[in-house]
């Protein structure tokens, strides 16, 4: 069995309550999820959020579209992935994130196939990335993803889950689905104001006529309306990552300050 978890949170740092900011009238993370769901090789969905009182607004949208909530450590996400992964006993687990409104249910079917074929431990599109940032995901063995949740420690590997997976390629088959042209300079994950913008007017302009549309879609489009992507073209790629990484070096530090 096939599972996606989706994280999803209100507290985010640099845009608060962003995953249920209004993009043509409906929350973001449900547009996320209509997305989903349109995969075909999924075969259940379980948002993992946390049990802090603010997302309780997480929980009751989940309700309403009868999908799947699991609620669990805020703190430690590799707890909380772990825990929602295990209550559905699956064999391979997805890895998505809430801040993605412009994911690609295609794409995602893509890189399960590619996954199961190369019979590996990890794969994604993510790692040398030649896809728009906020088409990421991540697949991976349930049995690597027990292995990490007993023995992650650093704090980018408990706030991101899988890099503990990364930096031990020599214990798990890891693999890269790589798209047919890169595409990785462009921006459509949300992470700041103007990248809500940004998504809104894709559908503001997109999902009138063509509501399951397309990476493609996208892509003409902003062929036709260059000006879109500049809305939110000055932010860099992965700078959550590497506030985790600084978070390490300080962790690590104390640890060795301890055993002195």
């Amino acid at each position: 069995m096939i599972l996606a978890v989706l994280q999803a949170r209100m507290t985010s740092t640099r845009l608060p309550d962003k995953v249920l900011e209004p993009i043509l009238g409906r929350p973001m993370l449900e547009r996320q999820i209509e997305r989903i769901l349109r995969c075909k090789r999924i075969d259940r969905l379980v948002i993992a959020t946390s049990l802090n009182p603010e997302d309780e607004a997480i929980e009751a949208l989940c309700r309403r579209l009868e999908v799947d909530c699991f609620r669990g450590n805020l703190q430690n996400v590799l707890d909380r992935f772990y825990q929602a992964a295990r209550q559905c006993d699956p064999d391979h687990v997805i890895r998505l994130t809430g801040d993605c409104p412009l994911a690609d249910p295609v794409l995602i079917d893509k890189l399960v196939d590619f996954y199961l074929a190369q019979k590996c431990d990890y794969a994604s599109n993510c790692q040398e990335p030649s896809l728009p940032d906020g088409l990421d995901a991540e697949i991976f063995s349930f049995a690597a993803l027990e292995q990490i949740w007993k023995e992650a420690v650093l704090p980018s590997h408990l706030e991101h889950v899988t890099p503990f997976i990364l930096s031990n390629p020599e214990r798990f088959k890891i693999t890269c689905y790589n798209y047919h042209k890169d595409l990785s300079h462009l921006r459509w994950v949300v992470d700041e104001p103007e990248d809500l913008e940004f998504v809104r007017r894709i559908y503001e302009i997109l999902y009138p006529v063509k509501p399951e549309f397309r990476t493609e879609d996208i892509l003409a489009l902003l062929e036709r309306k260059p000006e879109l992507a500049e809305i939110n073209k000055r932010f860099k790629r992965n700078e959550g990552a590497k506030k985790s990484i600084e978070e390490d070096k300080v962790f690590l530090s104390r640890l060795k300050g301890n055993e002195v």
